[in-house]
């Protein structure tokens, strides 16, 4: 029987310099999630600004962080000439601030890139007439169980890679974010984006996607929090995305998960924090390996260290970082790329709205 292969997960690349963060945004993302990684890593945060001054300042008495400016214009002016600015706003407001900013500025944006491939366009194209050094924050990528099993399908653990299926069946407190009220946009733009990025990560781009995103009638407020995805890679390779974010039934057939099969093996991770969210769930990991007859073995625990919150948000400022600073060549969810996981997403409201083949009679 083949062994299971204790490959740690890569640690992030942090870079040697970091440079000061300006925090544009102090939203509950920021505060579970950017400020923790920061603070873990030891990135500097030299100020904050959202909308709303009392939640900059609550963020700002809570994390250290000495100033909190009063306009987003003071804001920019005011940064140190080396910071990278940390955007983390509704979609919406995007276009004025990546305007606003100094040309040739590092900036990490929060997804989703726009509210639709229009916006997505435009966004890139406001980027790339300001020289921006611009990434979007699709962190999922970095979750330390992804970064492991993204290492152990790279070292051949599990053969050739055939299936990926995402599935999260919990029951997602919607009102903890009230600017999703009244967006025609809500699961896939703002959630399943995640899972359709993470699958481009791992094995690049479909050549089409089938999708249908429906209402929940208990979240009349709301647009689409159901959806079905599967993303055309061909006839072997299988890739599908099923979330229902209103199971309403309790913990016990929640359900929250990214599995791998391949052609010796096979990989499957639990994403702990969407369930009983959120508070969240301990997250997990698990191969289990075929033997030379073909007899699966037993299924084993991988380890790992840390979470998607706030741990993989590490790994995306710090690409920023050292982008900016020479230390690499790769921005690998650059605004460029990002795009194109925004023209997906378009695919699949399109796929949606069009309606299933109609039944022969």
């Amino acid at each position: 029987m083949s062994q299971p292969l204790a490959l740690p997960a890569p640690a992030p690349l942090l870079p040697r310099s970091p440079r000061p963060i300006i925090s544009i945004g102090a939203g509950g993302i920021v505060k579970d999630a950017h400020l923790p990684a920061y603070q873990i890593a030891g990135f500097p945060v030299a100020g904050i600004y959202d909308l709303n001054r009392a939640n900059a300042e609550k963020l700002a008495a809570t994390f250290n962080i000495s100033r909190v400016f009063p306009t987003l214009a003071d804001a920019i002016s005011q940064a140190p000439a080396n910071a990278v600015f940390d955007v983390a706003v509704p979609a919406s407001a995007l276009p004025d601030i990546l305007s606003a900013l100094p040309n040739g500025a590092p900036v990490l944006i929060q997804k989703p890139f726009g509210e639709n491939l229009p916006e997505a366009r435009n966004l890139l194209a406001i980027c790339r007439s300001k020289n921006l050094r611009a990434a979007v924050n699709f962190q999922l990528r970095y979750a330390p169980y992804i970064a492991a099993a993204r290492a152990l399908i790279a070292s051949g653990a599990i053969g050739e890679l055939h299936d990926m299926e995402i599935r999260v069946t919990v029951y997602m407190p919607w009102h903890l974010w009230t600017f999703l009220e009244g967006i025609p946009r809500v699961e896939i733009l703002y959630h399943s984006i995640h899972y359709v990025d993470l699958i481009r990560s791992f094995l690049g781009e479909p050549r089409g996607v089938y999708a249908k995103t429906v209402k929940h009638p208990l979240t009349a407020k709301l647009a689409s929090t159901r959806t079905n995805i599967a993303l055309d890679y061909g006839d072997i390779l299988r890739a599908n995305i099923a979330t229902n974010h209103g199971h309403l039934f309790g913990l016990r057939h929640q359900e929250s998960y990214v599995k791998w099969e391949g052609s010796k093996g096979a990989l499957k991770a639990r994403l702990g924090l969407l369930m009983n969210y959120p508070e969240g769930e301990p997250d997990a990991l698990e191969m289990c390996q075929l033997d030379d007859s073909g007899k699966p073995g037993e299924w084993q625990p991988v380890p790992f260290s840390g979470s998607w919150y706030p741990h993989a948000f590490i790994s995306t400022m710090a690409d920023v970082m050292r982008f900016a600073d020479g230390e690499t060549t790769e921005l690998p969810t650059r605004v460029e790329d990002a795009f194109k996981t925004m023209a997906t997403v378009e695919a699949t409201y399109a796929s949606s709205s069009t309606g299933a083949t109609p039944i022969p009679s």
